[in-house]
């Protein structure tokens, strides 16, 4: 049996080596004469699995680290015999914490406090549940798009997105990439989209890049139509529009689910996958040793504060977005660079928050975002 992996999938190496042979190798050296006697895939969404690559190979399963799953073929797949998988939600608390680090950063440097602004999410899956949370754990009033799942459930929890357009302050989006169909999402935000706001909201992309028009946001931020944008996900990367980038609020390099903890779930999926589809009995195997910051005790005094201020502080002192804000403005060509030498960002449960004089509920917010306590 042959494994092809790429090789910036981590804590993976040595689990499949005593029942296969494996090659680790960077996504773009993943080519069709490497896979062609390959059994299986372990990818990510730099590897593009299509006919070109797959033609004639041996490759019955391919396992995706990664939510997004527009890098693989679905239809050639199918007519091709082979199974994939992806790795829903391996990554949403690492976006929920992108999302709060850069919505408490926005509130304090705008003076706009978040509690009672509305909040609209546009696609409810497993990135967006935990969005909505936030939202009510910051205090905001929060609207829900998800047209797929509104089919399905009926319209009770969901809005419109005209509704959303006319009503929301800050817009952030966790759509996948559907280029057609019924619920595609290709250039969602384009000029009509952003001519027809019933405000001047902050608007979000950690989903996609090609979700949004780069000429018609750019535009709009220029034109003051839009309050700001924060982008992590841009169309062509990584040759992306420093005209854009230079417009934006933060600016970050497809990093948002990026923690270690994103990462290692993704890794623990993908190994499953393979490991059931093949029953190689690997299926409840977990990764071990994942890196930890230098710091995770946050000490925080809240005597003469604000909640959203001593919230502010915790979450930034567990990841402050200005660093990778910094770091893509300094050297835009590095974009790859700096998703592949990403350093050590851990979740909020990895976090235990010392608190003087933070009163109770301030304390209980802490809490439900996945600290732990200690008064």
């Amino acid at each position: 049996m042959k494994i092809v992996i790429d090789d910036k999938i981590p804590y993976i190496r040595g689990v499949f080596e005593p029942v296969a042979e494996v090659v680790y190798l960077p996504g773009s050296r993943t080519t069709p004469e490497v896979v062609h006697t390959a059994d299986a895939l372990i990818t990510r969404t730099r590897t593009l699995c299509n006919a070109k690559l797959l033609e004639g190979s041996s490759v019955r399963f391919i396992a995706t680290a990664t939510i997004g799953f527009d890098h693989i073929d679905v239809d050639y797949c199918k007519r091709a015999g082979i199974q994939w998988g992806n790795a829903p939600g391996c990554n949403a608390g690492s976006v929920e914490q992108y999302i709060a680090s850069a919505l408490l950063l926005w509130a304090g440097e705008k003076n706009a406090p978040l509690r009672g602004k509305t909040l609209g999410i546009v696609g409810v899956g497993n990135v967006g549940s935990k969005i909505g949370r936030l939202g009510n754990i910051l205090g905001m009033r929060v609207l829900l798009n998800d047209p797929p799942r509104e089919r399905i459930e009926g319209p009770g929890a969901f809005v419109s997105l005209e509704t959303i357009r006319r009503e929301a302050d800050i817009i952030t989006f966790h759509v996948p990439l559907n280029m057609t169909g019924e619920d595609a999402t290709y250039h969602m935000v384009n000029r009509i989209f952003l001519s027809e706001m019933g405000k001047t909201p902050l608007l979000i992309n950690s989903c996609r890049g090609e979700v949004f028009d780069t000429l018609a946001i750019t535009e709009a931020i220029e034109n003051h139509v839009v309050s700001g944008f924060i982008a992590d996900c841009w169309e062509n990367e990584p040759e992306i529009s420093l005209r854009l980038m230079n417009q934006c609020f933060l600016a970050t390099p497809h990093i948002a689910g990026y923690s270690k903890d994103g990462k290692a779930n993704g890794t623990r999926m993908s190994v499953q996958a393979v490991s059931r589809f093949f029953n190689l009995g690997m299926d409840d195997w977990q990764p071990h040793d994942i890196e930890m910051p230098e710091r995770t005790v946050v000490e925080i005094d809240g005597a003469g504060r604000n909640g959203e201020s001593i919230l502010r502080e915790a979450v930034l002192a567990t990841y402050d977005i200005r660093s990778d804000d910094q770091a893509l403005r300094s050297n835009p060509a590095g974009f790859e660079k700096l998703r592949g030498d990403y350093p050590v960002r851990r979740e909020f449960p990895a976090y235990t928050a010392a608190l003087r004089n933070v009163p109770n509920p301030v304390a209980e917010k802490l809490k439900l975002l996945g600290f732990k306590i200690k008064l």
